[in-house]
């Protein structure tokens, strides 16, 4: 066959358009404000056991019902106006940090049309964890003084966060920056990564190719052990955050500090205290958060 009657070959088909960023910033604030509505409760009786303001063998249900009995709903709800006003933009951040963040792996392949791995995936999740602290981190600083408090010491969250100025300036507000970021990398890695599995393995289960044919329960499901996937490896972290940012000013040099104490006065098991309500609330609130997120992704698809 002479050069002229070869066949050429086909011209490499053009790069995916991404989705729009505006799309994953909006539909994570959704999902943000679902998992405050769901998971808050246990979240305040997970920091109660982490900072010594509930008895050493203290149940979940034990407290809950005591939270419940003397403060009402409203107590079960203390310290929530905080992940409120911040969790729907850090949620916002955190799915655009994990889109910004395929772009950039995405980026590093030699062909733009490759589908990212798992571990491109896992890689992702984690860098949105950066630009999330920002954020989260101050809201946490508030979240657990207002949450380990004494009823009626502070009116509310601006209160709280005028007391820490006065107290240190931005650097008290900021306070648990690092501990932060100790917790939340790993944990972010650990939440998209098993998001992302759970609904690959239920795709290849249901003989689909497009996630976006799964159904409401298998959304859930997928959330739900993506949040206790990232409790299981973010709660030591989180212990020793909680501690460091609800503690008096100088009562610890740094993160390391806390854990050297925390090793000293009660041991390694101490690192895990708050994994029951952690995780109890972790499969509820996550579910919830990912279901906000898939549906007001779908309803916002006109953007793409």
């Amino acid at each position: 066959m002479s050069s002229s009657e070869a066949v050429e070959s086909p011209p490499p088909p053009p790069p995916k358009k991404p989705e729009s960023a505006l799309k994953s910033f909006l539909s994570g604030g959704v999902g943000g404000i679902c998992v405050v509505l769901v998971g808050h409760p246990l979240d305040l009786i997970k920091v109660r056991m982490q900072t010594g303001g509930a008895s050493a063998n203290a149940s979940v249900l034990g407290i809950f019902a005591k939270t419940f009995a003397q403060e009402g709903i409203p107590g079960l709800y203390r310290g929530v106006s905080a992940p409120l006003v911040a969790v729907s933009p850090l949620y916002a951040i955190s799915f655009w940090g994990y889109d910004i963040g395929q772009r950039l792996v995405q980026w590093t392949k030699p062909n733009n049309n490759t589908e990212l791995t798992m571990i491109d995936k896992c890689w992702a999740g984690g860098f949105s964890a950066i630009p999330t602290t920002a954020v989260m981190a101050p809201s946490e600083r508030i979240k657990c003084i207002l949450q380990t408090s004494a009823p009626g010491q502070y009116k509310g969250m601006l209160d709280c966060a005028q007391a820490l100025y006065r107290e240190g300036g931005l650097r008290s507000i900021f306070k648990g920056t690092a501990a932060t970021l100790l917790r939340d990398i790993p944990g972010s890695i650990a939440w998209f990564g098993m998001y992302e599995y759970a609904k690959l393995s239920m795709m290849q289960l249901q003989g689909y190719d497009d996630p976006t044919k799964l159904s409401p329960v298998a959304v859930l499901t997928a959330g739900g052990l993506a949040g206790m996937s990232c409790w299981i490896v973010s709660i030591p972290a989180d212990v020793l955050k909680s501690r460091f940012q609800t503690a008096p000013a100088g009562t610890y040099a740094g993160i390391w500090d806390v854990y050297r104490h925390l090793m000293k006065e009660e041991g390694p098991a101490a690192l895990f205290t708050g994994i029951r309500p952690a995780l109890i609330r972790a499969f509820p609130a996550n579910a919830a958060c990912f279901f906000g997120m898939e549906v007001s992704r779908k309803m916002l698809s006109f953007m793409d």
